[in-house]
């Protein structure tokens, strides 16, 4: 089928590409359906398009190459509901907040979308963790390219 994507204009997908949101996305409750594309400029992000909404596609990125020292749990229920029965399965990424110059943009670490890969449920989980800030800079990253 052919989407309108915010960054990438028309393109064509499969169903077998499709992301199902687990009661849609906070705040876009009705988005419920979304993929995963590679954005050209850089290849540590990603933007996750909604296949229904063409202006709504959030900038994502593996929050595991900002900070390699993160970590939660799911809960049993979230388990539960994505079918996860290994970590293996698990992708987890970071919504970016993008921001004017690009280095103060900032990722949310507290409510990561955890997305089974096998059948491609996924969930924007609430850790509910103190350390994990809603705006994480991702300065890390820019000190790590200098490197």
């Amino acid at each position: 089928m052919k989407i309108q994507t915010k960054y990438h204009g028309e393109i064509e997908i499969t169903n077998d590409e499709v992301i199902n949101f687990f009661k849609g996305i906070p705040g876009f409750s009705d988005e419920d359906k979304f993929i995963l594309l590679d954005l050209q400029e850089n290849s540590l992000f990603q933007v996750l398009q909604s296949i229904k909404t063409k202006d709504l596609g959030f900038i994502v990125i593996d929050p595991y190459h900002v900070y390699s020292d993160y970590a939660f749990d799911l809960d049993d229920q979230t388990v539960e509901n994505l079918e996860i029965t290994s970590p293996e399965q698990v992708k987890v990424l970071a919504i970016v907040s993008v921001e004017d110059p690009f280095e103060k943009s900032t990722l949310n670490l507290q409510a990561p979308l955890v997305i089974n890969q096998v059948n491609l449920c996924a969930k924007q989980y609430v850790t509910n963790d103190k350390n994990h800030f809603i705006k994480a800079p991702l300065q890390p990253l820019k000190q790590r390219s200098e490197e």
